[in-house]
């Protein structure tokens, strides 16, 4: 059995921007024809789901947990890590990719790493624009800090578990659970 991950052949920093030039488009008057499901409810899940049905495609979002709330972006205490450089400390897409590569032991697939260093700038844009309540400094910038094993300050993350499972909710339009019953 031969094991095939799918990385579009060429040069490390091309592959996908390569790939992506090459796929086809879909017609807008066509999108409402694809089902597209998201398996998973969490931060990427939730966003994903949303993205695609404001672009016009049919969603069907699932989870394992018995609600949406429950899953693990709210949970999380770490956050997301992405190559903005806000501290100056010297952030690249490069550095990003070594560190999560080492991270991983040199066991991950290292186009797919590659592409996520290179667009993680923009999935926190795209999280801030969708309402993540990241943490921020006084003067009203995203606040970041070094976790787990990065050589620099590259984490964005949310200060309160409530403030995620709000955003969840929001995001996946779900009511809160009826407590009243508990008093």
């Amino acid at each position: 059995m031969t094991l095939d991950a799918k990385i579009p052949a060429g040069p490390l920093a091309e592959k996908w921007s390569k790939h992506k030039f090459n796929l086809k488009l879909v017609n807008p008057a066509n999108k409402r024809k694809y089902d597209v499901i998201v398996v998973g409810t969490g931060l990427a899940g939730g966003a994903a789901a949303a993205s695609l049905a404001e672009l016009g495609y049919n969603v069907k979002a699932f989870c394992f947990q018995d609600s949406p709330r429950r899953a693990h972006s709210i949970a999380a205490q770490g956050g997301i890590n992405a190559a903005k450089n806000y501290q100056n400390d010297g952030d690249s897409v490069y550095r990003l990719f070594y560190d999560t590569i080492k991270g991983g032991d040199y066991r991950a697939r290292e186009g797919n790493v590659y592409r996520l260093a290179e667009v993680s700038v923009n999935i926190i844009d795209q999280c801030v624009a969708q309402g993540v309540p990241f943490a921020r400094e006084y003067g009203g910038l995203l606040d970041n800090r070094s976790f787990g094993g990065s050589q620099v300050s590259r984490t964005f993350y949310a200060r309160g578990t409530n403030r995620a499972a709000a955003f969840i909710r929001r995001l996946l339009r779900i009511k809160p659970p009826d407590t009243s019953w508990q008093s």
